[in-house]
């Protein structure tokens, strides 16, 4: 959802989700109640940057080496990082191999676990995405439509910029809220492809604190639990079914598994990852 520097508590870009790049607290308001996120947010702000680092996992170089051969994207540094909200519970992307096929665990308890990777520059021909996850179960009363209960066993998410001056003035208040506590602005759009106990493949999911996330159902139900579910998908095309028009440049990718709302345990498997670029956008790859 990455070789991580502590900053300075004029950034708490690690401490509140990390999310996907500088913005975090758009991925903070998606998964989690304002209520019980923003004091903790707060509460980290008095903390020091040791004790910070100290409570987010290093990725060893075998970890790193792993994810590097699996997760392939366009990247210029093509390093992950884990990113950790504070309050909850953290666990790691563990690479194995299932069946002969390699693959990043993640056995939540409870937990929030986020690994992302930005791209600087941003990416502004992004064309075809293809992933693959597995799950053992998914959340138990989890509805990615509900604030409250919106966990999931498996997540991508890509995060965008754009024209800002096009946010409504409650989206701009989020995000001088973002930078007060993290120096960084919300990112203009936020694009996650989820797998929904009951919404159908194909539906468009609109957060209910911001209209900037949005969430594509791409796998449904409970028939493909234990089974990898390998997926293609065209981003441009995708971002304009969610939101109406084109997507301005990428500037973060992330795997999410989140339990915490739903009190949930279960075993998620990322499998192979790519990000290609697109010459003709719009295009089916």
């Amino acid at each position: 959802m990455p070789a991580f520097a502590p900053r300075p508590r004029s950034s708490l870009f690690q401490s509140i989700l990390g999310s996907v790049l500088a913005p975090v607290l758009a991925l903070v308001l998606l998964t989690q109640s304002a209520c019980t996120v923003l004091p903790a947010a707060l509460e980290s702000a008095e903390t020091s940057a040791e004790q910070r680092s100290e409570r987010t996992p290093a990725i060893s170089a075998y970890q790193q080496r792993a994810m590097g051969s699996l997760l392939l994207t366009p990247a210029t540094v093509p390093s992950w990082q884990y990113l950790h909200l504070p309050g909850k519970k953290k666990v790691v992307f563990e690479p194995v191999v299932v069946a002969e096929r390699p693959a990043l665990r993640v056995r939540a308890q409870q937990s929030v676990s986020i690994l992302r990777q930005r791209f600087e520059p941003a990416l502004t021909d992004v064309g075809q995405l293809n992933f693959s996850w597995k799950a053992s179960a998914l959340p138990l009363g989890a509805d990615v439509s509900d604030a409250e209960r919106d966990d999931s066993a498996v997540r991508i998410v890509l995060s965008f910029d754009g024209d800002r001056s096009r946010l409504t003035p409650r989206t701009h208040r989020l995000s001088e809220m973002s930078r007060l506590l993290t120096g960084e602005d919300l990112p203009f759009a936020t694009l996650m492809y989820v797998w929904s106990p009951t919404h159908p493949v194909g539906t468009v999911l609109h957060n209910p604190r911001t209209d900037r996330i949005r969430k594509l159902v791409v796998e449904s139900g409970t028939t493909q639990l234990g089974h990898w579910g390998d997926h293609q998908r065209n981003v441009w095309a995708d971002f304009v079914l969610a939101f109406g028009e084109a997507p301005g440049p990428l500037l973060a990718l992330a795997l999410m598994s989140d339990t915490d709302n739903t009190a949930s345990r279960l075993d998620a498997w990322y499998g192979a990852l790519r990000l290609s670029r697109e010459t003709q956008p719009g295009r089916a790859p």
